[in-house]
C-alpha cells in the first residue's frame, strides 16, 4: 500500500533557512514527511536536478476591483490567478474597497462574491476610504473577527485618500482590534502642487508623472506615517518603497525599535523613470505610483533586503489594457499623465524576475530569495506556518523551479487577461514548471489545470507578530486613554 498521497523525489528543498536534499511526501494537502528514500506515494514526481520551493505568497494584489470610468481592471479572479499559478505563486491576497460613503462590510461581501473564480488560495486587506465612527466601531470589529485582518489606507488619491487626522483613528482601531494597517504613502500636497505647475507648463507626457512624483514625496510620507506608528505603537506596512531615501526612513524607525516593515515591488528593482519616456505613448505601460526611480534607487533596494529592512517583495499587480476602449489608452494618445490609469501587471513575472536579478545575478541567496517572496509574508500577513514554507504540517503549497531554464518573457507567456507586460523581451534564468496548491498539481508546463473555484479563501485570525510593544513616547496611551 502507498505511504503518500504524492511524493516528490530527489529534488533540491529550499526555504527561508535552509537549502538541503530531500523528499517531500504529502497526506490530504499537507506535508507529511521529508527525508531521503521515503515510502511510495500514489502518485510520484521526479524532481531531479530541480529546485523545490514553498509557492509563493503575493501579499499586494489588485484583481477584479470595481473603477469608475471607462478604463477597467483587465483581470478576474480565474485569470489573475491563473497568472499568478503560472509564476509559481500559490496565494494571493488582494482589495476590498469601501466606496467613499459605502459600508466596508459590503465592498467585503461583494469581492467575495467575486473572488469565488479563483484558482489558488486567498484573502483580503480592506480599502478604508471613509472612516467613519459607525465603520470603525461597528463594522471593522465583526470583519476582523471573520478574518479580515488587514487595513489598506491612501494618503494621496482624490477618492481614496484619507486625512491624517482619519489615519490615526484607522491606526487606533488597528491597535485595538489587532489588525495591520498598510500604507500608501506619498504627500498628495506636494503632488498636487508639482502636478499643476507642470500642466501649466505644458509638460503633461507619461514621463511626466515621475516628475510629479518625485521621490521627497515619498520619503516625507514615510517619515510621517512612522512617526505615527510610534506615536500610537502600532504596527504598520509601508507598501511599494521605489527607492533609497523612502528606505532609509524605514529604517531609521526600525532602529528605534518601531514595529515597521518595508515592502518593495519587482518593478522598482528592474524598471526606471527613463522606461516612462519611451517613444509616443509607449511610457504610459510603465506608469505606477510611486513611480519608477534611478539605477541608483534599484542598488539602494537590493542593499536594503540584503540588510532586512525591505522583507517583502510583491507584484501590486494592477492590470489595465494598453488599447481599447478600457485600456491605458482609452482618453487618447495624447492625454496627460493625470489621466492615465496607474499601475503595471505582474503576477506571473514576479518570481521569475526575482530569481534571475537576484538569485542568479548574485545579488540574494536562494533563502533570502524565499524569505522575500513567500515566508516573511506569510509570517507578515498571519498565514504562516500553512503557507510560505516547506515544513511538516504546512500545506502542500509547492513550486518545482527548472534554475537553469533560459526564457523571454512575453504577454502570451503570462496568461494573466491583460494585452502587455512591461516585462516584454526581458531574458531571465530559472522558471517553475509545475506549481501545486494543497497537494494538487495547478499548473504542469505551462497548462493552466486548477479550475475556477479551486482557490480557497484564508482567513487570518489573531497573532503574535503584529502585537504592540506596549511602549509610547510618553507616559500616557492616547489609543486607550489610561497611564502608562
Amino acid at each position: 500500500m502507498p505511504d503518500f498521497d504524492l511524493v516528490i523525489r530527489h529534488g533540491t528543498i529550499a526555504t527561508a533557512s535552509d537549502v538541503f536534499a530531500a523528499d517531500i511526501g504529502i497526506i490530504g494537502g499537507q506535508v507529511a514527511a521529508l527525508g531521503r528514500d521515503l515510502g511510495p506515494g500514489v502518485k510520484e514526481i521526479d524532481a531531479t536536478g530541480r529546485l523545490v520551493l514553498p509557492g509563493g505568497v503575493d501579499t499586494h494584489t489588485h484583481i477584479e476591483e470595481p473603477r469608475g470610468g471607462p478604463t477597467v481592471n483587465a483581470d478576474t479572479f480565474a485569470s489573475g490567478t491563473a497568472s499568478a499559478a503560472v509564476g509559481g505563486t500559490t496565494t494571493i491576497i488582494g482589495f476590498a474597497r469601501q466606496a467613499r460613503g459605502g459600508s466596508m462590510a459590503q465592498g467585503v461581501a461583494e469581492h467575495h462574491e467575486r473572488a469565488r473564480t479563483a484558482r489558488i488560495d486567498y484573502s483580503f486587506h480592506m480599502i478604508l476610504t471613509d472612516p467613519r465612527p459607525e465603520v470603525l466601531t461597528q463594522e471593522l470589529p465583526k470583519l476582523v473577527e471573520s478574518g479580515h485582518r488587514t487595513f489598506k489606507i491612501f494618503l494621496t488619491y482624490e477618492g481614496a485618500r484619507i486625512s491624517d487626522a482619519e489615519a490615526l483613528q484607522v491606526l487606533a482601531t488597528a491597535r485595538r482590534l489587532g489588525a495591520l494597517t498598510c500604507i500608501h504613502a506619498e504627500n498628495h500636497e506636494l503632488i498636487d502642487f508639482y502636478t499643476k505647475a507642470l500642466l501649466a507648463a505644458g509638460l503633461d507626457r507619461p514621463k511626466h508623472h515621475a516628475w510629479a512624483k518625485p521621490m521627497i514625496v515619498e520619503r516625507e510620507c514615510v517619515n510621517r506615517v512612522c512617526a505615527m506608528a510610534e506615536a500610537l505603537d502600532v504596527p504598520i506596512q509601508v507598501f511599494h518603497v521605489s527607492g533609497g531615501e523612502a528606505a532609509e526612513e524605514i529604517e531609521r524607525a526600525q532602529q528605534r525599535g518601531v514595529k515597521v516593515w518595508g515592502e518593495t515591488c519587482t518593478q522598482y528593482l528592474v524598471f526606471t523613470a527613463d522606461d516612462l519616456d519611451r517613444p509616443g505613448f509607449e511610457g504610459a505601460k510603465w506608469l505606477c505610483s510611486p513611480a519608477p526611480r534611478s539605477t541608483a534607487d534599484q542598488a539602494a533596494l537590493w542593499e536594503m533586503i540584503r540588510r532586512g529592512v525591505i522583507q517583502n517583495v510583491t507584484s501590486d499587480h494592477a492590470p489595465t489594457r494598453y488599447a481599447g476602449p478600457d485600456g491605458k489608452s482609452a482618453v487618447g494618445l495624447d492625454a496627460p499623465f493625470t489621466k492615465i490609469p496607474n499601475g503595471v501587471p505582474g503576477l506571473a513575472a514576479r518570481l521569475p524576475v526575482l530569481f534571475s536579478e537576484g538569485v542568479v545575478k548574485g545579488r540574494i541567496d536562494l533563502p533570502t530569495f524565499v524569505s522575500i517572496t513567500a515566508t516573511h509574508a506569510a509570517k507578515l500577513f498571519g498565514l504562516h506556518p500553512k503557507k510560505g514554507t516547506i515544513a511538516v504540517g504546512s500545506d502542500a503549497d509547492l513550486a518545482i523551479w527548472d534554475p537553469a531554464k533560459k526564457v523571454t518573457l512575453t504577454a502570451s507567456l503570462m496568461q494573466d487577461a491583460n494585452d502587455h507586460t512591461p516585462y516584454e523581451g526581458m531574458e531571465i534564468t530559472g522558471w517553475p514548471e509545475t506549481t501545486l496548491v494543497r497537494g494538487v498539481t495547478v499548473v504542469d508546463q505551462g497548462k493552466v489545470l486548477a479550475p475556477p473555484g479551486f482557490g480557497q479563501f484564508l482567513p487570518r485570525g489573531p497573532y503574535e507578530m503584529i502585537q504592540p510593544r506596549g511602549v509610547f513616547p510618553g507616559p500616557f496611551n492616547p489609543v486607550d486613554g489610561v497611564a502608562v
